[in-house]
């Protein structure tokens, strides 16, 4: 690991020729110790970060100018300086490097710009009626962990048909607490109605256990014993009882069925497939846990400016795995230069051996095919819809003046109730279509606006977005920087952005008005140009509008959904979160032991200490807090 480096090197000499000369001037100064190097232009931006097993030998192959390609060649001639850092072996070089080109994104190396977390299903261990739910994140919550899963609908419905089958609970400890009389899910059959003790904690626990069997893997014996009882029951003439077991037989049917390709050599891996055309790149990622397809991912890594599909891969596995827990298997679709290094370093991580294999043969070729025919067709898709895409932005640059097709339009847009749990949110559109990873939304906090002050509201937007940007990338070399920004309203908010932007000293962002007007109708939109004394209008047909209309339309959805998410959060709120020393697990004491906020609030102070995890001390803090609030 980086960190682990016990001893680093660092050299800069940033006056320097650029190209192979600048490269040649630096192996005096170079052993053949393990490391990363990091290349610079004139301008001190990283171009490119690379790790070698002897730096020497790495950089004599730049200085070198023949054997390379069009791409290392550009790159080696932008050089004007390098950066060395060494380590103790090639494995804490393998994995600095990847640390670094996430950090410092440069121009050249490989990308993977979408690197979320995946999220598994917890079974908790920290109650006598377990939770079923789905979890993302670290795992610091007691329990048994499932997944990954590739998406978060993929969770959704597997944790919908475990509810079917073995009806485990979903609410959190809080509301299971306070029930008095069973859910609408246990009318519905998806939970046993553990909170009113409608099961036993035995017969819940076979339940759970029989959960954690199937999810892994062992679905066949849970549902031969299922079937065992059912007889059973029937032998019994406890009809009720057969007919809910045969229920949950069918339920488990139906999951096995609608999950796929369930492999059935293949226990635990990861399949990862690249297809590469016209320059750009799609890896498919399928999850392949206790034999069963838990759900697939395509990622579009940046290439580089032309790298190999040994590098992308390479390059995609480092960065992919940097902050997930790898598998005991990867199944490769290329073979790639580190894979002995990369296996290494990946097993050192999981405390257990992890292997990276390319399959010729058999059921693993097979799932290596399929995901490769994925990538294709994926890829396929997205270079179709890009050249639409393309064909857009020309047309937006052309009706809006711009002088070039803008790479990130900003959409900016308010919702708020008469003013109540007002949110400003900005969505980020481009060449790939929403950036979703991109968007913001901003809380207003201006104590000084008036309520309902759109034009105030949307100040206070753009001045933080911009104050921001402006302290984080001065020079704009980040690509945060919007080509366009849409403003939802007309000229009254181009006025409020005008000025606002005026203010902080940024002047040359082309931003446009989009007003709903005549009637508010769709299709009769206007647009407001910053000091243009009349609106103009976009033809009816012309898919720039469409394509405005779609990008207001998302910012506007964004904005409500968060200011709904604002303003549930506050709904929820009570005058205990308020009290300094209560959190979420003293106010669920609080609420458990009273019943209410209200009941806490006129509670004696010898009451208030009889509650379970509150000292004498945030007992006279609580009453002191409400005494004093009346």
């Amino acid at each position: 690991m980086g960190e682990d480096i016990s001893s680093l090197g660092t050299q800069s000499h940033p006056q320097r020729p650029t190209g192979h000369a600048c490269v040649q001037s630096y192996l005096p100064m170079l052993d053949n110790s393990p490391g990363v190097y990091r290349m610079l232009d004139a301008d001190s931006r990283v171009l490119y970060v690379g790790k070698a097993r002897s730096l020497r030998k790495r950089v004599s192959n730049y200085a070198n100018p023949n054997g390379h390609t069009a791409r290392i060649l550009r790159m080696i001639s932008e050089t004007a300086s390098m950066m060395f850092l060494t380590t103790q072996t090639e494995t804490e070089a393998l994995l600095l490097e990847q640390n670094l080109i996430k950090q410092l994104k440069p121009h050249y190396n490989v990308l993977l710009r979408d690197d979320k977390s995946f999220p598994n299903i917890l079974i908790t261990g920290d109650h006598s009626f377990p939770e079923l739910r789905k979890h993302r994140g670290a795992r610091k919550a007691k329990g048994s962990y499932f997944g990954p899963f590739a998406s978060a609908g993929a969770v959704n419905r597997t944790l919908n048909q475990l509810q079917k089958v073995f009806q485990l609970r979903s609410c959190s400890d809080a509301t299971f607490d306070s029930r008095s009389r069973p859910c609408l899910l246990y009318q519905i059959k998806r939970c046993a109605g553990p909170c009113v003790g409608k099961i036993t904690p035995e017969d819940y626990g076979d339940l759970v256990k029989d959960a954690e069997r199937f999810l892994s893997g062992k679905s066949t014996n849970v549902q031969e014993e299922l079937a065992a009882q059912m007889q059973e029951a029937s032998d019994a003439m406890e009809f009720e009882k057969a007919a809910a077991l045969r229920d949950r037989i069918r339920a488990l049917t139906q999951v096995q069925s609608s999950q796929g390709i369930n492999p059935r050599t293949v226990p635990e891996a990861d399949v990862i497939a690249l297809h590469m055309e016209g320059g750009q790149a799609c890896v498919q990622v399928f999850f392949i846990r206790a034999n069963q397809n838990w759900g697939n991912r395509d990622f579009y890594p940046r290439t580089g400016g032309g790298a190999s599909e040994t590098e992308v891969l390479q390059a995609f596995l480092g960065q992919f795995y940097d902050n997930k827990q790898p598998p005991r298997m990867i199944l490769l679709s290329h073979d790639i230069e580190d894979r002995d290094l990369l296996a290494e370093a990946l097993s050192a991580k999981l405390g257990r051996n992890v292997e990276l294999a390319v399959p010729k043969r058999g059921e693993k070729a097979e799932l290596v095919f399929n995901a490769a025919r994925n990538a294709r067709e994926s890829l396929g898709r997205r270079m179709s819809e890009s050249a639409a895409q393309g064909k857009l932005l020309k047309g937006v640059a052309e009706a809006f003046g711009l002088e070039n097709p803008p790479n990130r339009i900003e959409v900016y847009d308010n919702s708020h109730i008469q003013g109540s749990h007002a949110v400003g949110g900005m969505i980020v559109a481009g060449p790939d279509g929403f950036l979703k990873s991109q968007y913001r939304k901003f809380n207003i906090k201006g104590d000084d606006l008036t309520p309902g002050d759109d034009f105030g509201m949307m100040r206070e937007v753009l001045t933080r977005r911009f104050t921001r940007l402006l302290k984080e990338d001065p020079d704009r070399q980040s690509g945060a920087w919007p080509d366009l920004m849409l403003i939802d309203g007309g000229a009254g908010q181009v006025s409020a952005v005008e000025q606002a932007l005026a203010d902080i000293g940024v002047e040359d962002v082309p931003f446009i008005g989009v007003a709903k007007g005549v009637d508010r109708d769709h299709g009769k939109e206007e647009f407001h140009r910053p000091g243009a004394k009349r609106p103009f209008a976009l033809q009816r047909n012309d898919p720039v509008l469409y394509f405005i209309q779609r990008l207001r339309d998302e910012a506007h959805r964004f904005a409500i959904g968060a200011h709904r998410q604002k303003r549930s959060k506050a709904m929820g709120l009570t005058k205990l979160d308020e009290v300094p020393g209560v959190g979420a697990s003293r106010k669920r004491a609080l609420l458990a032991h009273f019943g209410s906020a209200k009941a806490v609030s006129r509670a004696g102070l010898a009451d208030l200490k009889a509650v379970d995890g509150i000292s004498n001390a945030l007992a006279e803090t609580i009453y002191g807090f409400f005494h004093e609030k009346g």
